[in-house]
C-alpha cells in the first residue's frame, strides 16, 4: 500500500510539472525511487497510476460525506453555499489533477473515454443535489438550464483564472461561486 501511496505522489508531482504525455514510467520510478518493473507490476501502466491519484483525490476532498451533508441542508441558500463548499475543495485539492486528465483526454482514446465518464458521473452527482432544489429553482430556471450554468461556473478553467492567475483566495472563490449559484438558480422571496 505504502509503495502504491509513494508511486501516486512522485508521479502527481511529475505529471503537474512535465504533463502527462511527457512523463514516462522510469521517470516515475526514478522520483519513487521504485524499480520500473515493480511499478509495472504493482499498476500496469500511467493510466492506472492517474486512477489511484484521483481515488486519492477524492478521499482527501472527502467529496462523499460533503455531498451528503449538502443533500440534508433544509435551507435553499446555505445548501447551495455547501455544495459551493465542496466544488471549492475539489478543485483546491485537484486542480492539477483535473488538468493532466485533461491533457491524458486528449492523446489517448481510452483517457478520453475514461474522462467523458468522469464527467458524466460528474453531472449524475449534481442531478441529485439540484434535484434536492425542486420547487425552489428561479422562474424559468429548469434542471436542465440549472445543471448548464453549474457546470460552466465550476470548471477547472474558471478556478484556475481566478485562483492561480487573478490572485484570489480559495475562499474568496468559494464565497463567490456560493453567491452566484443562490442568485443565478434559485428563487428570491
Amino acid at each position: 500500500m505504502q509503495t502504491r501511496q509513494e508511486v501516486a505522489a512522485a508521479a502527481r508531482t511529475l505529471f503537474a510539472e512535465h504533463g502527462y504525455v511527457a512523463t514516462t514510467i522510469a521517470a516515475i520510478a526514478a522520483a519513487a525511487d521504485i524499480p520500473a518493473p515493480t511499478i509495472y507490476s504493482a499498476f500496469g501502466g500511467k493510466k492506472q497510476i492517474l486512477d489511484e491519484i484521483i481515488v486519492g483525490w477524492i478521499a482527501e476532498a472527502d467529496t462523499w460525506r460533503l455531498h451528503e451533508a449538502a443533500l440534508v441542508e433544509p435551507d435553499p441558500p446555505a445548501r447551495m453555499r455547501a455544495i459551493a463548499h465542496f466544488n471549492r475543495l475539489q478543485l483546491e485539492l485537484g486542480l492539477d489533477i483535473l488538468l493532466v486528465y485533461q491533457e491524458a483526454a486528449r492523446v489517448d482514446p481510452a483517457m478520453a473515454v475514461g474522462w467523458r465518464e468522469t464527467l458524466a458521473g460528474r453531472e449524475r452527482m449534481l442531478g441529485i443535489l439540484l434535484a434536492s432544489f425542486a420547487g425552489e429553482l428561479a422562474p424559468g430556471i429548469d434542471m436542465t438550464e440549472a445543471t448548464d450554468r453549474f457546470v460552466a461556473v465550476t470548471t477547472p478553467e474558471i478556478y484556475r483564472t481566478l485562483v492561480a492567475q487573478r490572485g484570489w483566495s480559495p475562499q474568496k472563490f468559494e464565497e463567490w461561486l456560493g453567491d452566484l449559484l443562490v442568485h443565478q438558480l434559485l428563487e428570491h422571496r
